[in-house]
């Protein structure tokens, strides 16, 4: 099997945290490009743009793997699969996965067993399972912050102590990306309020 994967150094050692089998070769890429005779694409540095997936349709008969955590299926084309790749989520064991295709769905659990990872269909909602909950309590710590409650190396801190989390909710709102975290909050805000960013999380990532 030869896979081409689309990433930086980061997530590709995240990808490979648990390693990799010996009977699949692996095409590390930056940009999307054709790889001969690849039988699937993982786009890690996805993004939502018409010509990104006009790229990766191209690329097909192979199946095409996408990092699309804060949207649906509905933004892509429908033999996709969404994977949840986000920064500090991809080195688990455990890879959530949204897709419609029963047999794409059996080819990429195969393929993710070449990386020593199983795989977790979930519904086809923004932001998966696990997304939603850490930026559900990273938007918790701003507010805290925000009523002065403390500062953030003592929230994170406390977090770290009480929960046993790898990390306080504003480092691990600086591994994902704040503006990860903000987009996914606002997407999810429009059909649930509980979910509207704090101002001073506004307020920062905008500074970004």
């Amino acid at each position: 099997m030869k896979i081409a994967v689309v990433t930086n150094t980061e997530l590709k050692e995240e990808l490979l945290a648990q390693g990799l089998s010996n009977d699949v070769q692996v095409e590390w890429l930056t940009e999307v490009t054709p790889v001969p005779d690849a039988d699937c694409y993982i786009d890690l540095l996805f993004k939502v743009e018409e010509q990104r997936i006009d790229k990766l349709i191209n690329l097909q008969p192979a199946l095409v793997i996408v990092n699309s955590v804060t949207g649906t299926q509905e933004e892509l084309p429908l033999n996709f699969i969404r994977i949840n790749a986000w920064p500090t989520f991809l080195k688990r064991t455990l890879l959530e996965a949204s897709g419609i295709d029963v047999i794409l769905k059996e080819k990429t659990e195969k393929l993710f067993q070449n990386f020593n990872k199983k795989v977790e269909w979930v519904p086809d909602i923004p932001g998966f399972i696990t997304p939603r909950v850490i930026c559900m309590i990273i938007n918790e710590a701003y507010f805290t912050l925000e009523e002065e409650v403390s500062s953030k190396p003592e929230i994170d801190t406390a977090m770290k102590l009480g929960t046993n989390y790898p990390y306080g909710p504003f480092e691990w709102s600086e591994k994902i990306g704040l503006k990860n975290v903000y987009d996914l909050l606002i997407n999810l805000a429009q059909t649930n309020s509980r979910y509207e960013p704090s101002a001073l999380l506004k307020k920062e990532y905008l500074l970004t």
